[in-house]
């Protein structure tokens, strides 16, 4: 773990500012004691680690039964195919995860001495904003770490990783074992709960005094002294309705079957609930944007997105890109100058239902096995670009066959899909490659890191566990059904949905559908990953393609993964290292 210090020292000097590049390296690093007068190094301390939160646009959807790539020394499609190792895992959070956890140490051990502002007024509210922020980062970075870490030991104990609540100096014991599993849910929930109780719900202006969120009051005497420290300016930095976000989040994973143990003790209602104080924040199912499911697409939204406000879709986002093009330039078709690396599976394409809602191998389908793209849910030609798709700023059909006679064709070239599918979510249509100019036309585009839609799916899993399809959360006024019903509409466009309300009486069918809506809507934003393992369920269904010039399913691609790997490893490197560290079962 001294490689933390490491980190931190990085960090600094990214922070720093160097007159001379040719002076030896420490000359560029800023000692932390100068947190104390200097508010604004002191602040970057802590804002630093944003850029080590996980990118939901990471692309370990090529590591599932949803996509493959056509890279293929891709470090996600080497681990799918039984090259994961615990010295090989581009899962690995140890470093970035503790390395963030020690600078938001050094943060909280600083900020109660910092000179954050002359004014006194200012300088409490910094303080109490950027702790709470603090507290936030950590639960953020110990959910990720427990999420990618955390398992049984081959003695048959469920772990978390190490606590760390100290900033560690180089005199330091390093040798810290990890900590129960419920240990850490407990710590992660209890530092969101301290940011939640120092942060704003949202930040934003305030017009006057009497708007001044009731806990801030009796500090400020003026509004735009809050709004100096709270307000617009401070949009998309960790806020109180993130941190109950991450609750929903850790406490979703804790309470699935994969870590379902008598020493760990979140239940189902626990995550219902928690799921449902972040949508009562938005008025529960009325809060459900309409556009939301094509967020990516909704262009004229897109353009007129600025000064850090979100689209109604969006709860927390990475800063808006600028006439970029990098999904575009990886994903498009090569008939379009694209690289087309993202290539979704038959397996998605079959989970998609028909138009009026069933499943395509129910009884009431209408589905067509020799027109397989007819009559069916909207958000397929939405996410996905299957034969004969129109897509780019020309609506240019994109043919996938192998016979097809382009390049867009089953493994025509390097860039061509494996699978007879590219992936269409996440881009827009209207960037362009400019042939003749030889450059790409960007758009505007964000990343999102939450979105309200995860967290609607959220709640209906836990509450279709704890209380049943139609029981409801004692803070809720809306059951799973009703959930998937709005979410289903707004796809789907029905107002009649015969399958739902065949399915709405059982509990272990409406499990199924609200997983596969899950697939669905969260589809390439780097969820099944993650949701297969905490399901515990199969993780070798082989990843399939279709050609559409045979009418042929054919495999693309073998998963293999040992049973063990539901849970993620411990770095080999650390366990060799920390005779404390017990390593997951089977990755001994």
């Amino acid at each position: 773990m001294k490689r933390y210090i490491l980190f931190l020292l990085v960090s600094l000097f990214i922070l720093s500012s160097c007159d001379d590049l040719l002076e030896p390296a420490i000359e560029n690093f800023k000692d932390l004691d100068l947190m104390y007068t200097d508010p604004i190094f002191a602040q970057g301390v802590l804002t630093a680690t944003y850029r080590y939160i996980p990118n939901t646009y990471n692309n370990i959807d090529y590591a599932t039964d949803d996509a493959v790539t056509n890279d293929r020394a891709n470090s996600y499609l080497v681990m799918a195919t039984g090259s994961w190792t615990a010295s090989s895992n581009p899962v690995n959070m140890w470093v970035d995860g503790y390395g963030a956890i020690q600078s938001i140490n050094t943060f909280l051990k600083r900020c109660d001495d910092v000179d954050w502002a002359d004014d006194p007024e200012a300088a409490e509210l910094f303080n109490l904003r950027l702790k709470g922020e603090a507290y936030g980062l950590r639960g953020i970075f110990m959910y990720y770490l427990l999420r990618n870490h955390g398992g049984y030991s081959s003695s048959g104990e469920l772990l978390g990783v190490p606590i760390i609540k100290e900033f560690q100096d180089a005199n330091a014991d390093f040798n810290v074992p990890r900590s129960s599993y419920q240990e850490c849910v407990d710590q992660i929930i209890s530092d969101l709960d301290s940011a939640i109780l120092l942060l704003p719900v949202r930040y934003k202006d305030v017009a006057s005094l009497d708007l001044v969120p009731e806990k801030y009051r009796d500090k400020v005497s003026m509004s735009g002294t809050y709004n100096r420290v709270m307000g617009d300016l401070f949009k998309q930095l960790v806020d109180g309705q993130i941190a109950m976000a991450y609750r929903s989040k850790v406490s979703l994973l804790a309470a699935s079957p994969a870590f379902q143990d008598g020493a760990n003790t979140t239940t189902w209602e626990d995550a219902a609930e928690y799921a449902a104080d972040v949508l009562e924040q938005i008025g529960g199912l009325s809060g459900l944007d309409p556009n939301g499911n094509t967020y990516f697409a909704n262009n004229e939204e897109l353009d007129a997105l600025k000064e850090g406000n979100n689209p109604a879709e969006i709860l927390w986002r990475n800063n808006i890109a600028s006439l970029t093009s990098s999904q575009e330039e990886a994903n498009f078709p090569p008939s379009l100058f694209g690289s087309g690396k993202m290539n979704p599976t038959q397996n998605l394409v079959s989970a998609f239902p028909d138009s009026n809602g069933y499943p395509i191998t129910h009884a009431s389908s209408e589905y067509d096995p020799a027109n397989p793209y007819t009559s069916r849910d909207p958000r397929l030609s939405q996410y996905i670009v299957y034969n004969g798709s129109p897509i780019g700023v020309n609506d240019t059909p994109i043919l996938t066959g192998s016979n097809s006679g382009t390049d867009d064709g089953i493994n025509i070239r390097e860039t061509s899909t494996r699978t007879g599918y590219y992936m269409k979510k996440r881009m827009r249509m209207d960037v362009n490659y400019d042939n003749a100019g030889g450059s790409w036309q960007g758009k505007n585009n964000y990343t999102p890191r939450i979105r309200y839609t995860e967290i609607f799916l959220n709640y209906a899993e836990a509450a279709n566990e704890a209380y049943g399809p139609t029981g409801m959360a004692p803070n809720a006024s809306y059951s799973a059904v009703d959930v998937i019903r709005a979410i289903r509409e707004r796809a789907l466009g029905i107002t009649e949905d015969p399958y739902l309300d065949e399915v709405s009486g059982d509990k272990e069918r409406m499990r199924e559908l609200i997983r596969n809506e899950r697939r669905l809507e969260l589809c390439f934003e780097g969820f099944r990953f993650w949701d297969l393992r905490r399901w515990n369920v199969d993780l070798t269904e082989t990843a399939k393609g279709y050609d559409a010039s045979t009418g042929e399913v054919f495999d693309v691609e073998a998963r293999s993964y040992a049973d063990y790997e539901n849970y993620g490893p411990i770095p080999y490197s650390e366990i060799l290292k920390y005779s404390n560290l017990v390593q997951n079962k089977g990755w001994e």
